[in-house]
């Protein structure tokens, strides 16, 4: 029987595109608000685009959502992806339009860019590298590539071990994070043709 992915809808942007993306590799995609089917679930998949707060209130909005993830994947032990903000959310806060606690999955904060040559535009926005750090390099997940990025809040770690990839845009940003079961990508794999689809099918794949 094949394995049922949850695509969590609370009100993210991009849902329709990951939805379709992840139908181009062949998964049994639910798309759900309901708790209990993230519940029963195989693997999770959180879009998001926008701001940081706007996301969390959405997911917190969403009656017995974040209760129904944490019991699927903190507890559970299910493989787990987010996406833009949705993996932004795994952390313990975000500073966007001031302050708005995460899931706190994994530990750190999501700032502004602030790079220090004003001839760096932000948004981050367009097709850049993603260079995977040494200790990541067995997770099966992420590979080196090109993939598509927009944002202009990026991820700050308080464990370097939690980083799985980086890119740069004047200066070095985190592209990817991962802790056990969980794996979040700042990139768009839905935008990011090719090496965005390898992406999904390897997490379809991944056995944490």
């Amino acid at each position: 029987m094949a394995e049922i992915i949850a695509l969590v809808d609370y009100g993210a942007g991009n849902l329709h595109s990951v939805h379709n993306a992840l139908n181009a590799v062949g998964a049994n995609v639910k798309v759900t608000a309901d708790p209990d089917v993230v519940r029963a679930a195989d693997r999770i998949v959180l879009p998001g685009v926008g701001s940081f707060k706007a996301c969390a209130h959405g997911l917190k909005g969403v009656p017995g959502m974040v209760e129904a993830l944490e019991e699927r994947v903190e507890l559970g032990g299910a493989p787990f992806l987010g996406i833009c903000v949705g993996m932004q959310l795994l952390a313990t806060r975000g500073l966007e339009h001031g302050t708005t606690r995460g899931l706190g999955w994994i530990p750190g904060e999501v700032r502004r860019i602030e790079p220090s040559d004003p001839a760096i535009k932000v948004p981050h926005m367009g097709w850049n590298d993603v260079a995977i750090l040494p200790h990541a390099r067995v997770n099966g997940v992420i590979e080196e590539g090109e993939a598509y990025f927009l944002h202009s809040y990026h991820f700050v770690a308080d464990d370097p071990h939690h980083v799985a990839a980086m890119t740069d845009h004047g200066e070095g940003l985190v592209a990817a994070v991962m802790r056990a079961n969980m794996v979040g990508v700042q990139f768009h794999p839905e935008k990011s043709q090719a090496f965005g689809l390898a992406t999904l099918a390897k997490f379809l794949e991944w056995k944490p």
